[in-house]
């Protein structure tokens, strides 16, 4: 695995800062919804204000991640994002809370996403072997998705009991703590001269994304994944909470269904690529991926409602394995000194995605309401696999994964 202690140390402050952040998943937009009263258009300007900054920044960020040390990058991040969630319980305090605040603090915890998930990307090889790649990234979608097993559970209760901003505190102290545990890492790290223009340096980026077939194929049902996520952001509250009158607590557990699903997922990816490789595993699992949430749309009042985590831990189980996978391919076969970059560059495609359907679920929740806001997200996100799904070419892939 490379450095024991030093991977160690960067898995426990990645799963302490997931909890936090999935605390605020739930409690963020019911700050907004609960507390400030927002209707479905500022709930989707809310979720398009947290990934904006992938839109904005997102490509550049992995020009500047490749030209500097990715430690510093992770703390920083972690510690502004740590700062401005706190802003929320105080305002709450002082009673001068308002939803452009809310606007505000997305933006800034958009920012310090961006640069702290293109350096976390670019950050692992450089503390574990090429050769261990799938094994470390199993182990940090492990941490991960045990984070996001309590995380939404834990937001919520703690929104029933504490209020919705109180509850952010817990997320405020996850990225502080994980600062803590990351300043410990020890890493080699060279960063590279910038010898070009910064818009030279990002097109090499998407033209190394473009150029390889699989991750141009994951970059454009990423983008669709996130599109519906976006929606979804909207849709969920709005149909769970508002139409059919769950509680924070129950909303809570319900949005961790998908993580018990991705933590057995996590578990398996490594047995699943050594068995069947890399190529039939991130096929399979797409394949899967495509009819297995699908079911969620029948999601409604009294017996109706097991269908939704039902459904969200079996989607969570191949996602989860699609995800490690792809993710340790593009490792792999990605040059050192392009890393940031390439990261950057798929984050972007991906994850820009993410405001365009938060705006787009604020307006379709506005003229439909909420179930069709909720049926839209999931739909898109099962059909977003077939971008790999319809390329049987993958399964030739044979990159070593040992």
């Amino acid at each position: 695995m490379g450095r024991t202690g030093d991977f160690w140390r960067f898995a426990w402050a990645n799963a302490i800062t997931q909890m936090g952040t999935q605390v605020t998943v739930v409690a963020l937009p019911l700050t907004a919804l609960l507390l400030l009263h927002a209707g479905a258009f500022q709930l989707g300007l809310l979720a398009a204000a947290e990934t904006l900054a992938f839109l904005l920044i997102g490509l550049p960020a992995g020009v500047w991640v490749d030209r500097s040390r990715r430690r510093p990058i992770l703390i920083w991040s972690d510690v502004a994002r740590g700062v401005a969630l706190l802003s929320v319980p105080v305002a709450a305090w002082l009673d001068v809370l308002t939803l452009p605040q809310l606007y505000a603090v997305a933006l800034v915890l958009g920012v310090g996403t961006v640069f702290f998930d293109v350096a976390h990307m670019s950050f692992l090889p450089a503390i574990v072997t090429k050769e261990r790649l799938e094994r470390g990234n199993g182990v940090l979608e492990v941490t991960r998705n045990t984070s996001l097993l309590a995380g939404p559970g834990v937001g919520g209760w703690a929104v029933a009991v504490l209020t919705a901003p109180i509850a952010l505190l817990a997320d405020a102290a996850s990225y502080l703590l994980s600062a803590l545990l990351l300043s410990g890492v020890r890493a080699e790290e060279t960063p590279r001269r910038g010898e070009r223009r910064l818009r030279q340096e990002v097109a090499e980026g998407i033209r190394f994304v473009a150029g390889e077939p699989v991750l141009r194929r994951v970059a454009v049902g990423g983008a669709l994944v996130m599109t519906a996520n976006g929606i979804s952001a909207v849709g969920m509250p709005l149909y769970l909470v508002k139409e059919l009158g769950i509680g924070s607590a129950q909303y809570g557990l319900l949005l961790s269904a998908a993580a018990v699903g991705s933590l057995v997922g996590a578990t398996l990816v490594a047995r699943a690529t050594a068995r069947f490789g890399t190529g039939p595993t991130l096929y399979g699992s797409a394949v899967l991926a495509t009819v297995l949430y699908l079911p969620a749309l029948a999601t409604g009042p009294g017996w109706q409602l097991l269908i939704f985590p039902i459904a969200s831990s079996l989607f969570g189980v191949v996602t989860s394995i699609f995800g490690v996978t792809q993710l340790s391919y593009r490792q792999r076969i990605t040059p050192d000194h392009l890393m940031g970059r390439v990261n950057a560059s798929m984050r972007f495609l991906m994850w820009g995605a993410y405001p365009l359907g938060g705006l787009a679920g604020g307006a379709l929740g506005e003229w439909l309401g909420g179930y069709a806001v909720f049926a839209a997200g999931v739909a898109l996100v099962g059909l977003s696999h077939l971008a790999v799904a319809t390329s049987p070419a993958i399964m030739r892939i044979s990159a070593k994964t040992s």
